[in-house]
């Protein structure tokens, strides 16, 4: 199927845009080791927003891979993981800051390096959520995509490197009609001496609304009651 709309995002780069309910978000790490940070949002009611809480203790997961799914702080169902080569994506660790990089790597900004310059992830999220209306108050746990991480016997949390190859893949169907806002900046545990710029290949595809008996509504009941929510809110607004 030819993708509606692509795009690759280079190095440390950032995106946003809303995708509408059944359309399907592609994600491909074209060179491997990539790793993509991401926050949704009800794009009519923006206050809505992914829920990190939700999706893990109404899912029984700390991980996130097909079928499961993406819970709003509403009790609704924003997007459903439904391809996924991956396997395991972190929920749990945030993203980066100025003052981290800065420790980590060393000065390096846009004056001196033009577009190879250091970003980090909270700067590259303010900058996209300024285009909606949105800042520091609306940031919220988000999710990193290919990224793992695994804990320890005192439940410490380390980042597991070459977890995610070149043209690994995930998939997300919209349940509702989301914000989304992403950057490809560097996972903030990951140990990698050098601030590395790995590219991503973004689809978006037609799709179509979610069947009974599929997947990502059956693995938990929550998730059914959630979606469930969803056709509640789209019958009364619409």
């Amino acid at each position: 199927m030819k993708p509606i709309f692509e795009k690759t995002l280079h190095g440390a780069g950032m995106w946003s845009a809303v995708i509408s309910r059944h359309k399907r978000l592609r994600l491909t790490d074209i060179d491997g080791g990539a790793n993509v940070g991401m926050l949704l949002y009800n794009a009519l009611e923006r206050q809505e927003r992914y829920n990190m809480p939700d999706t893990l203790k109404g899912q029984h997961i700390f991980f996130l891979r097909a079928p499961y799914g993406l819970h709003s702080d509403m009790g609704r169902l924003l997007a459903s993981i439904t391809a996924d080569s991956v396997g395991w994506h972190d929920t749990v660790c945030g993203h980066s800051d100025a003052a981290r990089v800065l420790s980590k790597y060393g000065p390096n900004n846009y004056q001196a390096a033009r577009n190879d310059w250091h970003r980090n992830g909270r700067d590259c999220f303010l900058i996209e959520l300024a285009k909606w209306g949105l800042g520091k108050k609306d940031l919220v746990p988000n999710l990193n995509l290919f990224s793992k991480v695994a804990p320890d016997e005192d439940g410490n949390l380390a980042f597991v490197p070459g977890h995610s190859m070149p043209g690994a893949s995930i998939e997300i169907r919209f349940e509702m009609d989301t914000l989304v806002v992403l950057n490809t900046c560097q996972h903030p545990l990951d140990p990698d001496p050098e601030y590395r710029h790995r590219h991503v290949k973004l689809e978006v595809l037609q799709g179509a609304a979610a069947i009974p008996g599929d997947p990502s509504l059956t693995v938990r009941p929550e998730n059914l009651r959630a979606w469930e929510n969803n056709e509640t809110y789209h019958a009364l607004r619409f």
